[in-house]
């Protein structure tokens, strides 16, 4: 028997069962991959809520997780017994054992450990799709980027940084804002304690930056808004204080013709070409240096729920792992 973490009705972390199952044989494309360590993000904690709904439960959480194959079924060409692997956009990671369509796993670089890629995929190819492709930042570039301590937040600026952008971030302490400042963030804004939106404005003398990287969601939508100059981009990415508020589009022309844009990881790689193109640009800057990889936090599987809690209290920074 297997143990995986999984959801029989949406709610609160007494929701998370850690339940015992039979993992078959892999057929067809699947790859059968034995977990060393399991990555934690907000999404798992909107799909446990229901705020994302996850059909025909019971359902198996977690988007990403590193380990070896240990079986692989009759028609997979691309993978072996005995490879090491990652998954970045998947489902149901939260487990010991599972089997996944070889169209969404990934090799890994025997540079890369196991646990640095649980604690990497998912976050940094959102990092990837935001920084590069929703909108291609650049040396004259002045950006915002919310929750910049956090998990994507944490290989953004560090990405941001290595191509010349000028960073303002988002925080919620002290102490966060001197991990964004070691980070890259050349100017930490501290929420509780200034507003983000005069700052904004101040630092960039009244024009205001061309992109605002918002995965808050309901309690800055509004004042990301107003940190744009006219033609700016808006990415609302996740919803860390609840989903934004309905708004109609004329506030986009009365505030400069902005764009707004709610994208999700899956499209962005829903092509295995996009995929691997993504992880490997990923693995590159990871190699090189230019992006470090901060597991600040790491649990037991058995201990997922207090994991969800910590996430949703803003007690982490960095990157969370779990350990089946």
């Amino acid at each position: 028997m297997t143990k995986a973490v999984r959801i029989h009705t949406p709610g609160d972390v007494s929701a998370l069962s850690i339940d015992d199952i039979d993992v078959t044989a892999p057929s067809g494309t699947q790859v059968q991959i034995r977990f060393k360590a399991i990555g934690l993000n907000f999404i798992d904690c909107y799909q446990r809520t229901g705020l994302y709904p996850l059909p025909d439960l019971p359902q198996t959480l977690g988007k990403e997780g590193a380990g070896i194959v240990e079986a692989v079924g009759p028609d997979v060409t691309e993978f072996q017994i005995g490879q090491r692997v990652c998954i970045g956009a998947g489902q149901g990671c939260y487990t010991e054992l599972g089997n996944f369509d070889q169209d969404i796993v990934i090799p890994l670089p025997d540079e890369i450990s196991f646990e640095t890629a649980a604690a990497m995929m998912l976050k940094g190819m959102t990092a990837h799709y935001l920084l590069r492709r929703i909108y291609k930042v650049g040396p004259d570039d002045t950006i915002l980027f919310h929750a910049a301590a956090g998990g994507v937040g944490s290989i953004a600026l560090q990405w941001a940084k290595s191509l010349g952008t000028t960073i303002i971030g988002t925080v919620g302490s002290e102490e966060k804002a001197e991990l964004a400042k070691s980070l890259g963030c050349d100017y930490p804004i501290n929420y509780t304690k200034e507003n983000f939106t005069e700052r904004v404005m101040d630092i960039t003398k009244g024009e205001g930056v061309p992109v605002v990287y918002d995965s808050i969601g309901a309690d800055t939508f509004y004042g990301s808004l107003d940190c744009l100059c006219p033609l700016g981009m808006m990415v609302t990415y996740g919803n860390a204080t609840g989903p934004v508020p309905e708004f109609s589009p004329a506030i986009l022309a009365q505030k400069g013709s902005l764009f707004v844009t709610r994208p999700i990881l899956m499209h962005y790689v829903a092509k295995r070409d996009d995929l691997l193109k993504t992880a490997n640009d990923l693995f590159d800057v990871v190699k090189s240096g230019a992006v470090k990889i901060s597991i600040n936090q790491k649990y037991d599987l058995s201990d997922v729920a207090q994991a969800h809690m910590d996430l949703e209290n803003r007690k982490t920074t960095g990157s969370t792992i779990l350990i089946p």
